[in-house]
């Protein structure tokens, strides 16, 4: 039942993008077409999973016990920065249409916010490796809810009749504070 409440808030209720704002750059980039929206999902799902993984291991295994605590955020952008290229050359063999869709915001996975404050989270709230790793499937799991439903939501603005000056970015704003304020019903549905 823990794993269940840990999945439910994180993709509803502490969604990492539309209530903890990180991962904005990749949110607003990559929004604009349902396709690439969906593949840069999957990306950050197994980047974030993993560098989760990882980054508890050599916390608990390295950092901790020789008292290095001070390398944490350094070691964790390492890591980070390997599985995407990791990612990258995958992709680039496996789906090279994905990986030309993706184009400049699939090396923006190595800066988004979103996975560093993942395994930075799962550390401060002292999870244990199942716990932080359930922790990092949720998020990325909201992460990749809000991302389509903002990719959607995009693509039926550009069938709209939208004024002028508030084309492109603007709308997109808009709906995206609006999209946050909708996620914000769920606010007392579970505590993390």
């Amino acid at each position: 039942m823990e794993y269940i409440i840990i999945i439910i808030g994180t993709v509803l209720v502490s969604n990492i993008v539309l209530a903890n704002f990180l991962g904005i750059c990749p949110f607003l980039g990559v929004s604009g077409k349902l396709a690439t929206a969906t593949g840069m999902s999957g990306a950050v799902l197994f980047v974030m999973t993993v560098a989760s993984i990882v980054t508890w291991l050599i916390q608990q295994y390295v950092l901790n016990p020789f008292g290095l605590g001070f390398l944490q955020t350094i070691s964790f952008i390492l890591v980070i920065a390997s599985l995407v290229q990791v990612v990258e050359i995958i992709l680039k063999k496996v789906s090279p249409p994905l990986y030309q869709a993706l184009g400049v915001f699939l090396p923006l996975i190595t800066t988004n916010c979103a996975i560093l404050g993942v395994a930075l989270l799962i550390i401060q709230k002292d999870f244990n490796l199942l716990q932080g790793t359930v922790y990092a499937i949720g998020n990325s799991l909201g992460f990749a809810l809000a991302l389509i439903l903002f990719a959607g939501l995009r693509e039926h603005l550009e069938l709209m009749d939208v004024p002028k000056g508030m084309r492109g970015m603007p709308i997109a704003l808009v709906v995206a504070g609006i999209l946050s304020l909708a996620f914000m019903g769920f606010a007392n549905l579970v505590k993390i």
